[in-house]
């Protein structure tokens, strides 16, 4: 008995050390009194019962329910999934059904739709903040809107946020201090849960530079296990949890690390992967629940005398059917996009087949963004960038077209870059391609990032995606004939924010770098004004020989399926 209530003690003292708060404002905004669930007396009761801990993640400002893919029985399956409002009916449900619930989202919150471009993300805060969530990790597109941007939005979250590898820059390249604390613990039954935060250290690298200017990301291990010395001794947690946006292959590589002892689950996020079961590192479980708000992770701890004695995780699919909308955020949603839902709603053009963008090689939106491109640019060779972004669309109107919305074009490509036109050798070309191919398929699950492979229209390419890095590429044609190392091409791509002229879609040493007087946005509606219905069905450019054309994720090594 005394011991249980020394614990108790314990707990309630330290709870908000390691953020520097007072352990009530550690608990989160909603917690403004003792909380009734936590004990008073030495009774047993008060320290046994369940912790739930939901996860949601890569919702990217998708506010309303969306159309869905799923991979079942061998073939895409659409249905309805998600929206805010849905959502905060599952979290009240599981709030009232277990008062020891504790909600979190590890990332990608303010890009992805036309009402956040609009408004540089500051609609979506008021939502965030009526869905009651306890904890943020900032993920890669956070800083979409740059750096001072960044830290107002988070900073108008009602909840606290953590991050460990993220500093600002002190300038010639030295670490100042971080940008958000590293850490945060919460207490219920008389165990102590640490929170450790961590983002996608290849920022900089992945996305346009100047998005990140002014911050210095380091990568986790070189602090994790000094957080996780931090955790154990001089907080006392009981269980341990890093909340990470990293991407699946590299939390999977992470729970492999030595670095990684002592930590229990790895809660991650950024490669929108749907993990059912965990996934068992040797020093961590891996889970990841998904994107858009379609899914909600959870994770049940059972608590008998203050230990936890048995645990349980679940990926629950948002169906809003099953969690009516929540009448108070529906109104807060209506209100905040009614200045910008003419806008978002007016359709530009119609497609004859679902868009989707969930295959690791070919998808029809990335074909949709080629054709146009290919249309509009004239040039031999037309690229995309290979991401997992974008809720399907598959529901026709009366006439069988599915509308395409001013509000999707910003779902698809929620940066509006301009178009870049350059010329590039065979040679660079054979180089830049082994390198996308690793990027996603590098047997270093640690060297993996991007995910997906890039998208190309005018070239052809046969490669092995579990070959011998640098030698994946098999075959290339261009315009039909085998690539020539030393012939000139003609390319067009994107323009990202912070490139230098010689650079284009990271293609390095690239010539006569040109932007168009045009963006994506503006060649695709020009493209479906003059072509829709359109059918931008794969054309099969990316020919992988030793995996099915279906791929649906680039994890390998591991129990884990995409469905």
């Amino acid at each position: 008995m005394h011991t249980n209530r020394r614990k108790f003690l314990r707990n309630t003292m330290l709870a908000g050390i390691g953020t520097g708060l007072t352990p009530l404002a550690a608990i989160g905004k909603e917690h403004t009194a003792a909380p009734k669930n936590l004990p008073m007396d030495d009774s047993d009761a008060s320290l046994n019962g369940t912790i739930t801990l939901l996860q949601t993640t890569d919702v990217h400002c998708q506010i309303h329910p969306h159309d869905e893919l799923f991979w079942e029985n061998n073939q895409a399956v659409f249905r309805k999934t998600a929206g805010y409002a849905h959502i905060a009916t599952l979290f009240d449900k599981a709030r009232k059904n277990n008062p020891n619930t504790f909600i979190i989202d590890t990332g990608d919150m303010f890009q992805g739709s036309e009402l956040s471009v609009k408004t540089t993300g500051k609609a979506i805060s008021p939502i965030l903040n009526a869905m009651g969530y306890d904890l943020y990790l900032p993920g890669n597109w956070e800083v979409v809107y740059y750096k001072k941007n960044m830290q107002t939005l988070l900073g108008g979250l009602d909840a606290p946020k953590l991050c460990a590898n993220m500093y600002h820059d002190a300038g010639e390249g030295k670490k100042g201090e971080l940008v958000f604390p590293p850490y945060h613990t919460w207490t219920r039954l008389g165990v102590k849960i640490g929170f450790l935060g961590y983002t996608d250290p290849m920022v900089p690298l992945r996305q346009s530079p100047s998005y990140s200017k002014g911050i210095i990301y380091t990568k986790p291990e070189e602090n994790l296990a000094y957080y996780i010395n931090v955790l154990k001794e001089q907080e006392q947690c009981d269980f341990i949890i890093i909340l990470s946006h990293l991407g699946l292959s590299q939390q999977i590589a992470l729970s492999n690390m030595p670095e990684c002892a002592g930590v229990d689950y790895i809660f991650g996020g950024d490669t929108h992967e749907r993990v059912r079961e965990p996934i068992v590192g040797k020093y961590a479980k891996v889970v990841e629940p998904g994107a858009f708000g379609s899914f909600v992770g959870r994770l049940d701890l059972q608590i008998k005398d203050g230990k936890i004695t048995g645990e349980q995780y679940e990926l629950m699919e948002v169906n809003p059917q099953q969690y009516k909308a929540k009448k108070e955020i529906s109104a807060l949603i209506s209100k905040i996009e009614a200045p910008f839902t003419k806008e978002i709603e007016q359709v530009v053009g119609y497609s004859k087949v679902p868009l989707y963008r969930y295959f690791v090689v070919e998808n029809t939106i990335d074909t949709l963004i080629l054709d146009a491109l290919w249309w509009k640019i004239g040039t031999e060779i037309v690229l995309s960038n290979g991401f997992r972004f974008c809720p399907p669309r598959s529901t026709p109107n009366a006439d069988g077209l599915i509308p395409i919305t001013e509000g999707y074009i910003f779902d698809m490509l929620p940066v509006d870059a301009t178009v870049r036109t350059a010329k590039v050798t065979g040679a660079e070309l054979l180089k830049w391609l082994e390198k996308e191919l690793n990027n996603v398929f590098s047997k270093d699950a640690s060297k993996r990032f991007g995910g997906w492979v890039v998208k190309f229209r005018g070239m052809e390419v046969s490669f092995n995606a579990f070959g011998e890095q640098g030698k994946r590429v098999q075959k290339v044609t261009v315009g039909g004939q085998p690539l020539d190392p030393a012939r000139t091409y003609t390319v067009a791509a994107c323009e990202r924010d912070g490139d230098p002229e010689t650079m284009l879609c990271r293609i390095p040493n690239v010539t006569e770098g040109k932007n168009q007087p045009y963006s994506l946005h503006l060649v695709l509606k020009e493209y479906l004004s003059k072509h829709s219905p359109v059918s931008p069905l794969p054309s099969g450019a990316a020919k992988i020989l030793d995996a099915p054309a279906t791929l649906l994720t680039q994890v390998s090594g591991v129990e884990y399926q995409f469905r």
